[in-house]
């Protein structure tokens, strides 16, 4: 963690560390963890709020909380992009980290894959991995997806690759 900037270093360390290790099979222990998975969701949703920071909304969209939906955005120039973000808990959760989904803009940046699944491999899956099972979905959305949006939304925006809902709309008016 030294070398994160002080801000994500003080995130971190508020989003609470989970301490059930179980997956989508293993039955109540599971169950245990998506109890934990929610705690730390909504004491990091409530800490970017009262940061005036909120950038997400995610939930369960099945009840087995395998599959997650919701909406993420990003702020550049003071235009709001907003983008649907999905992912699927995987069998093997949480030796394996979700891959993050962003499937509107599927295609437009090589730090992508197919489906709209943004790359994390060298920089999250090793901090993933190395601090199993103690990082969850709240821990992959500060420290994968919010670093991701920032790095690589400006650069689609300012190349004409990702346009704001109200450019989109007024061009398809004309």
């Amino acid at each position: 963690m030294e070398e994160w900037d002080p801000s994500t270093k003080s995130t971190l360390t508020r989003i609470p560390l989970l301490t059930t290790k179980a997956g989508p099979r293993d039955g109540d222990a599971w169950k245990q963890r998506l109890k934990e998975e929610y705690k730390s969701l909504i004491v990091y949703t409530q800490m970017n709020k009262s940061n005036d920071n909120d950038w997400f909304r995610i939930s369960a969209s099945n009840p087995e909380g395998t599959r997650w939906t919701g909406k993420c955005w990003y702020v550049h120039n003071l235009l709001k992009y907003e983008f649907d973000l999905q992912f699927d808990i995987p069998v093997t959760y949480p030796a394996t980290a979700p891959e993050l989904e962003l499937p509107e803009i599927d295609g437009k940046t090589q730090k992508m894959y197919r489906g709209g699944k943004i790359c994390l491999t060298v920089h999250f899956k090793p901090l993933w991995a190395k601090n199993c099972p103690r990082f969850g979905i709240a821990h992959a959305l500060c420290l994968g997806l919010a670093p991701w949006l920032a790095a690589e939304i400006p650069i689609l925006v300012d190349s004409g690759m990702i346009k704001h809902k109200d450019d989109a709309a007024s061009s398809a008016e004309s």
